[in-house]
């Protein structure tokens, strides 16, 4: 079997931001994500909503996610289910390989403390549907 190259894909680092920022709120235990600096908040550089991600030299990607917490989950337990489950989702939708993703657990939230939801946290017109 013959491969033919038509052209090049790239894939935007917000669309990877995204696609980390969704997986990781999917994780049972997960209350929302936290930008690192409250200047973050402001800065329309800054889109990831306590997603980071960085490409080093040699082409490989490094995440660091900022998190909020459930009341009474495992803190290890549910840091390492974020883990996988970025690395999977991230090489599964766009076949990137993140080579490390780091978990800041910023806080713990009260049991009774409703979630936001994925239209408020990423603010994308592809979240409607």
């Amino acid at each position: 079997m013959t491969t033919e190259n038509i052209g090049e894909i790239v894939i935007s680092p917000r669309v990877l931001e995204v696609i980390t920022g969704i997986a990781t709120t999917k994780v049972d235990g997960v209350h929302s994500l936290h930008n690192k600096k409250v200047a973050d908040s402001f800065n329309k550089a800054s889109l990831g909503k306590g997603v980071y991600l960085q490409t080093e030299e040699d082409g490989t990607v490094n995440a660091d996610i900022y998190v909020y917490l459930q009341y009474g989950v495992n803190v290890p337990v549910v840091s390492i289910a974020i883990q996988k489950a970025v690395k999977a989702t991230v090489y599964d939708m766009a076949e990137v390989t993140i080579s490390s993703v780091n978990i800041h657990v910023e806080g713990i939230v009260p049991e009774k403390t409703s979630k936001p939801d994925l239209e408020s946290l990423f603010n994308e017109d592809f979240l409607d549907d």
